[in-house]
């Protein structure tokens, strides 16, 4: 979500200063690729760039192609196939040996539903959604309708751009596919010759930091760049300042016993009790452990800190079950070696990633099947076909 809001800044920018846009999309991917279906790239005609497509190995190329595409006003598909490693047609060698699908689409300011504008609505609110991007994998010269329906789950509000009137109860149904499935896939629709990507967006994290010491400064300013939903909450009124956290989204100054009254907790939230007060993360740590929703609660502090807080609550009465404290995580963080502030927000920050993505935290050499989940997303290609994902490659070069 981090990409997109930078993209959604620049183009607001672009907006102001009269320029125009493309939107860069990598739509399908065939083996190995820096980036996965979803990453988007704004193309200024000044060339600006926010966002990434690869690694850097093809934004060269790739501006070439949005200006070409802001110059025709249409939206076009371009293939890079690097599966052979010694094929330098393209000019560029991604070293990943995979077929790369990107979508070019011109950005219509004047439309309210141009493709940006259907990624602001996606962001505006803390909800799920499923944005349909549209292409023809196998005719260089098949229609592209691109980025053109968008379902928000919350308010189940539906924006709808297809010319065929007719696929919109399609796209409808795919689209509580994908909240059924929790993840994005690829529809084909055979009436149309037209692939669908049925991007699922889940909410950003949302952090929820209990603690305003300086040890918490790093830990806002990282999971800042990450994209994710910030909110610091301290009692202490001389700490919990918007000057010692300009990167949290939220500063609150809180009773522990009132701090569920001031925030919203889901399974995106994550939690960590950093007071450096044992009574405050004793109080918050009661309230947290009854809240179904929530998944993770990170207590600093050694292993026995965490015992004595559960001796206490079950002295006073509660019943704390294996189901409550399995959600707990203390001492918080992977085993790096951390010492500082900076790099016990780096174990903090990888662990609730790994806990988001359900990993484990081991490193990828240790994995034994590809890094990224490649299900659904196969699609079987003959000879001819990649002899004319190459042809239009070379024919849509300027």
């Amino acid at each position: 979500m981090k990409e997109i809001t930078d993209i959604i800044r620049s183009y607001e920018q672009a907006l102001i200063s009269g320029k125009r846009m493309a939107l860069a999309t990598v739509v399908h991917v065939e083996g190995s690729s820096y980036r996965r279906p979803g990453a988007r790239m704004l193309v200024t005609d000044d060339g600006q760039l926010t966002g990434a497509i690869s690694g850097g190995c093809l934004e060269g190329d790739a501006l070439r192609k949005a200006l070409l595409a802001i110059s025709q006003q249409k939206n076009k598909l371009v293939t890079y196939d690097t599966t052979d490693e010694n094929d330098t047609t393209l000019g560029v060698q991604l070293g990943c040996n995979g077929i790369v699908h990107i979508l070019f689409e011109p950005i219509q300011t004047a439309d309210a539903d141009n493709p940006v504008e259907l990624l602001k609505k996606v962001s505006a609110k803390r909800q799920n959604a499923v944005l349909v991007t549209l292409f023809s994998l196998h005719s260089r010269t098949g229609a592209q309708p691109g980025t053109c329906f968008l379902h928000l789950q919350t308010d189940d509000l539906v924006t709808c751009n297809c010319t065929e009137p007719e696929m919109y109860d399609q796209l409808l149904s795919e689209t509580q596919a994908a909240y059924q499935r929790n993840d994005s896939f690829f529809k084909s629709f055979d009436n149309q010759s037209l692939t669908g990507f049925i991007e699922y967006f889940n909410t950003p994290p949302s952090l929820i930091i209990a603690g305003a010491g300086n040890d918490t400064i790093p830990l806002t300013e990282m999971a800042s760049v990450l994209g994710w939903d910030v909110t610091v909450v301290d009692g202490r009124t001389g700490h919990a300042t918007r000057q010692r956290f300009p990167k949290a989204g939220k500063v609150l100054v809180s009773r522990a016993e009132d701090v569920l009254e001031h925030i919203t907790v889901d399974e995106r939230t994550f939690v960590l009790l950093m007071t450096h007060n044992y009574n405050y993360d004793l109080a918050l740590l009661k309230q947290l452990l009854t809240v179904d929703a929530c998944r993770y609660v990170g207590a600093l502090g050694p292993k026995k800190k965490l015992e004595r807080m559960y001796g206490e609550l079950e002295g006073e009465g509660m019943m704390i079950t294996d189901v409550q404290k399995a959600k707990v995580y203390g001492p918080v963080g992977l085993d790096i070696g951390a010492e500082t502030s900076e790099e016990i927000a780096l174990s903090v920050l990888a662990e609730i990633k790994a806990v988001l993505g359900r990993r484990v935290g081991l490193s990828l050499r240790e994995k034994l099947e590809p890094i990224h989940n490649r299900s659904d997303q196969r699609v079987d290609y003959t000879r001819e076909e990649k002899e004319d994902f190459l042809c239009a490659v070379q024919t849509t070069m300027p």
